[in-house]
């Protein structure tokens, strides 16, 4: 009997098969220790070493199998389906390898880039360029891997030939229906080159303040200050303007607007806001100041400026030298808070006369 089975022709392919992806196996097992070691003083490339383990433990074996089947005989029966399906499933674990490789290595740009430190300009930048070119590389290879796939079967050809030849009106309805695919991805390649926004940064979008928490292939999320999340496409940052509070540096200088009566003393209120931005832990020491910035037929418009280290602590900042004024006003003149004053004819008469 097993003479009988070694006499069947697919005997020997079984053979070279059950031969071939025990030994890739130990390959891949050895080849990835060794790697490992090279590796691990290059954060990004042991990042994507590590990534692409799970992958090449299939990519190997289908790759010996796929040589295996090739140099078996071309009469032999079933073996045109098998190669197709061997080079369905490579080609799928070698888009999975791509992909988990552009991943790792990304991964590893961001841990060679650490957000979580006081000047982080530099980290978010290339977190934002990372991630947003990742996605986009990602998206690419997977279209590619699929593609591929198709292009193995000869029916998939024949439709591809004749679309083809139908080239001029599908190829316009393709275009407008895809336009915005190609918009939010040339979008994605200009937000992570140029960088108008990035991973963390404080904006100020369509009437609302809050902070980049992702950017995908597609959209932006931005995480408002109430923890609502504002979802906008790409091409939002692209096509309508925005603030940006931390474009070049996480220090602001904030602003507190309040309103007096002209008969407020502006001295003791100078002595109050130093009194309370010295004593405020939000205050970075760089600056602050009180002028009178704009008067009205009613009261005087008073501006006090002061810095702080990051968007979040000048907005507390602002709110606490508010509080702080209005508290002080409140109780050392309250006379000189804002009023409307409505004077008799009979009460103007005497200093009119005087």
């Amino acid at each position: 009997m097993i003479l009988t089975l070694f006499a069947h022709p697919w005997a020997g392919p079984l053979l070279a098969a059950l031969l071939v992806v025990p030994l890739m196996l130990v390959v891949h097992r050895l080849a990835g220790l060794l790697l490992e070691r090279i590796t691990r003083s290059v954060p990004v490339l042991h990042g994507a070493l590590l990534a692409i383990r799970p992958a090449a433990r299939w990519v190997l074996p289908l790759i010996a199998l796929q040589l295996v089947w090739q140099a078996a005989p071309d009469d032999l029966r079933f073996i045109g389906q098998v190669r197709h399906l061997n080079g369905l499933l490579l080609i799928a674990a070698a888009t999975w390898l791509a992909v988990r490789a552009v991943s790792g290595f990304a991964e590893g740009m961001v841990k060679m880039h650490p957000s979580d430190v006081q000047d982080n300009l530099q980290a978010r930048r290339i977190l934002t360029q990372t991630r947003v070119l990742a996605r986009t590389a990602n998206a690419v290879l997977l279209v590619a891997g699929a593609a591929l796939m198709l292009m193995t079967f000869p029916g998939a050809r024949q439709v591809g030939a004749s679309l083809l030849a139908s080239a001029g009106v599908i190829g316009i309805v393709a275009g407008l229906a895809a336009k915005p695919v190609f918009s939010n991805l040339i979008a994605g390649l200009q937000i992570a080159l140029a960088q108008p926004i990035r991973i963390d940064d404080v904006l100020v979008v369509e009437g609302e303040w809050g902070r980049v928490e992702e950017i995908t292939g597609t959209f932006v999320v931005l995480r408002i200050w109430d923890d609502r999340r504002l979802i906008l496409p790409l091409t939002y940052f692209i096509e309508k303007p925005f603030q940006n509070w931390t474009r070049h540096d996480a220090q602001l200088l904030g602003s507190v607007f309040v309103f007096a009566d002209y008969g407020m003393p502006l001295a003791p209120l100078r002595a109050e806001v130093e009194r309370i931005v010295r004593a405020a832990p939000e205050w970075d020491g760089r600056f602050f100041n009180l002028r009178v910035t704009d008067t009205t037929e009613r009261s005087m418009q008073i501006r006090v400026l002061c810095t702080a280290a990051s968007s979040a602590l000048a907005f507390d900042l602002r709110c606490t030298v508010r509080e702080g004024l209005i508290e002080f006003m409140q109780r050392e003149y309250p006379q000189f808070l804002p009023r409307v004053r409505l004077e008799s004819e009979s009460a103007r008469q005497p200093a009119a006369a005087g």
